[in-house]
């Protein structure tokens, strides 16, 4: 009876301590640890922000480009496997071009208006708009990572920059 007492009395204190119960004698430090998280590059846009950074579809109706920077606009889905793939890749792509492009978002769910005036029928969609010129639409990924990345630096270079 004495050792199921003891032992009785033992656990709790095991258990207590174990779960992070503090006796009245701990003295730990409690130190502040700050994560840097960085900014994201791309913008998601809503159907008000597309007219006045992209076109404004509503009043013209040839493609005038309204951006200061040429542009990818990225339409996707949250559910979209192929989406999550690139979505990491357009960052990238958007911290590396920062300042002579801008990466776009436009979620397809929420602003279906804008995919339909695009013509999206599939996704993931990339419009490449230029500072001159029409925009070009292009969808899907590569098969890899580096495949993809290297589609849009050559999209980039050969629609965006023109190099």
């Amino acid at each position: 009876m004495k050792k199921l007492l003891f032992i009785l009395l033992i656990i709790p204190i095991g258990i207590t301590n174990a779960c992070g119960v503090k006796d009245k004698n701990s003295k730990d430090e409690i130190t502040e640890t700050k994560v840097t998280v960085p900014e994201k590059a791309t913008i998601t846009l809503t159907k008000e922000e597309f007219k006045k950074k992209i076109m404004n579809y509503e009043i013209n109706k040839e493609w005038k480009f309204e951006g200061d920077l040429p542009c990818i606009v990225d339409f996707y889905a949250d559910w979209c496997g192929p989406c999550r793939i690139a979505s990491p890749i357009l960052e990238e792509i958007a911290q590396e071009y920062k300042g002579k492009i801008n990466v776009y978002k436009v979620d397809i769910q929420k602003d279906q208006e804008i995919a339909a005036v695009f013509g999206v029928q599939g996704i993931p969609a990339f419009l490449y708009c230029p500072k001159e010129g029409g925009p070009r639409m292009a969808s899907g990924i590569g098969q890899s990572n580096e495949e993809t990345k290297q589609m849009f630096v050559n999209a980039i270079e050969e629609i965006l920059l023109k190099k």
